[in-house]
């Protein structure tokens, strides 16, 4: 399960609830069990699950929308796959230290195909064709995606980066 805490952060960010993500990463490594025989040797088994994650997730938003589900609260128990996990995520758990709120709150506020893109590639450290084949788009999509993501964080944390002194602000 090595890739576990980085599919479990990206299902996090699409999610934006940790239930849905655990849910979301158990339902990525049933169907990699199920499809085993169709993985290669050899290749980006990193990118062939985050693949089939980024599938489950657009399958259940799919379905959720056609048929929205009801719950009772009070039967549900609170619960976490990942609780050891995620305390056992050194990277992880440095990525949260370092990145503020301020800046975890302005990737989540992305549209969904830039925050994936931004996640991808700043976060897990995919390369362009990496996150092409996870994205099935074309590199040139993933380098405009990453370009236009960037630009709206750069405007969105532009007040931010001069508070922390990261640049100097214009003096009006």
């Amino acid at each position: 399960m090595v890739h576990l805490d980085s599919l479990y952060r990206v299902a996090l960010r699409l999610t934006g609830n940790a239930a849905e993500a655990d849910d979301l990463v158990q339902e990525t490594m049933l169907k990699a069990y199920r499809a085993w025989h169709q993985y290669e040797r050899g290749t980006n088994a990193k990118g062939w699950l985050l693949t089939i994650l980024r599938h489950a997730f657009i399958n259940e938003y799919r379905r959720r929308t056609r048929h929205p589900e009801t719950v009772d609260l009070d039967a549900i128990e609170p619960f976490s796959v990942f609780e050891e996990l995620q305390d056992d995520d050194p990277q992880g758990t440095f990525f949260d230290r370092i990145v503020d709120d301020e800046v975890l709150r302005a990737i989540d506020e992305l549209p969904e195909q830039f925050r994936e893109t931004v996640v991808l590639s700043d976060v897990e450290g995919l390369s362009y064709e990496e996150i092409a084949r996870v994205l099935e788009v074309p590199v040139g999509t993933v380098k405009s995606r990453l370009f236009r993501a960037r630009r709206m964080l750069q405007g969105k944390l532009y007040d931010y980066a001069v508070g922390m002194g990261y640049i100097k602000g214009n003096a009006t």
